[in-house]
């Protein structure tokens, strides 16, 4: 194992990874006090047996004037595949820091979820199941922000990408064998997709729960998340740092005025009652009460509206267990209880019903909801029967 702190001694060791058809990448961060994830530690394998040449570690932090520059050829090399573990927060360091998603990507919780090993399968279940290992769990609540690193820190960041090849290369030819490959392959659009590492502070509203369909309501939800999501990325702070969502709830509720209405929230706070924050709270609470009832928010009530028959959503929930288990796939992988709820209510544009889903899951559910086919029990499992 290297440890990577200099721009040469990384393009040495991305130079050697470009001639192998894969690496895999990990990465140590921290964001409980950051809006954006601070990167400690990439962790970084290629195929091989010398661990001191083919797994590397760089330390950003310690690495004065290191240059990811090589990284980032590395991660858009097309010969090369980027091979991670529950991708999502990994990819959106290199994104915000460059602009750039590797690819081609492998995501191997995706994969293993499509392969049978159930929903969100941790790394840790896989290395236990398919690398026949155990991982040293006394590091893992490490600050990796902090230096110097044990020889035990460093162990356990490195299993990380070093276990990951044979796990990768146990579910690549899992999927080949299977023949799906194309649906890890459809399931990476998310993740390859810029937008997925983005949050725009005028769509921020929609990530708000709400009980409430009001226009008036909503025009303040969403100015007052537009005002917290701009704060917090300007100043790099956590979003609940300004204020949390029940406390933006409540604000929506209550309308406050004055520096003085604010301090009778009770779920405010303290350093939201005064100063910056409390003339943005005020200054969005105007703007949202002002806000023409034209130009108000609607909240997605399609589904909502939807008259969905519990009795067909039930039957759906059972089609879907038993194609789950016939395909040994993760349920949730095919589709989501509201999406089952939405399909018996007659929702047409969902997930479940387009490219590998519907194969697998998609036609037969249409059949059923249409009457073409029952369910029925055949020995342990479940069949349908095609009607009429």
């Amino acid at each position: 194992m290297q440890i990577i702190k200099t721009t040469d001694a990384l393009a040495a060791f991305c130079e050697r990874a470009a001639r192998h058809p894969y690496v895999t990448v990990d990465t140590e961060f921290l964001r409980e006090r950051t809006y954006y994830p601070k990167l400690c530690l990439i962790q970084l394998a290629y195929p091989g047996e010398a661990e001191e040449e083919d797994a590397a570690i760089v330390d950003p932090i310690e690495g004065e004037g290191l240059d990811l520059g090589p990284l980032y050829a590395l991660f858009e090399d097309p010969g090369v595949v980027k091979v991670f573990h529950a991708a999502r927060q990994d990819l959106e360091i290199f994104y915000v820091d460059k602009g750039i998603i590797p690819a081609p990507l492998f995501d191997t919780q995706v994969a293993a979820m499509v392969c049978g090993f159930g929903e969100q399968v941790g790394y840790e279940t896989l290395v236990r199941k398919i690398a026949k290992a155990e991982i040293d769990k006394s590091s893992r609540f490490t600050d990796w922000s902090r230096r110097p690193l044990s020889d035990a820190q460093l162990r356990y960041a490195i299993a990380d990408v070093t276990h990951l090849r044979e796990i990768y290369e146990s579910l690549a030819a899992d999927l080949k064998r299977t023949g799906r490959a194309r649906w890890v392959a459809e399931e990476m659009a998310v993740l390859n997709d810029p937008a997925t590492y983005v949050t725009d502070p005028d769509e921020a509203w929609r990530r708000v729960k709400t009980r409430t369909a009001s226009g008036k309501f909503l025009a303040i939800v969403r100015e007052l998340a537009r005002f917290r999501e701009s704060y917090a990325q300007a100043r790099d702070v956590p979003r609940s740092r300004v204020f949390k969502d029940d406390a933006l709830v409540e604000l929506a509720s209550t309308k406050p005025a004055s520096e003085k209405d604010l301090g009778r929230s009770r779920l405010l706070l303290r350093e939201a009652r005064k100063g910056e924050i409390a003339d943005g709270i005020l200054a969005a609470v105007r703007a949202g009460v002002e806000t023409p009832s034209a130009q108000q928010p609607r909240a997605d009530d399609r589904r909502a509206q939807l008259q969905v028959n519990p009795a067909l959503a039930d039957l759906l929930r059972v089609l879907l267990k038993a194609r789950a288990e016939a395909e040994n796939v993760a349920p949730r992988l095919i589709a989501s209880a509201a999406d089952l709820d939405a399909l018996a209510g007659g929702d047409r544009d969902l997930p479940a019903l387009q490219g590998w889903r519907r194969e697998v899951f998609g036609d037969m559910a249409l059949a059923l909801c249409e009457g073409r086919v029952a369910l029925a029990a055949k020995g342990p499992n479940v069949v349908t029967v095609k009607l009429g």
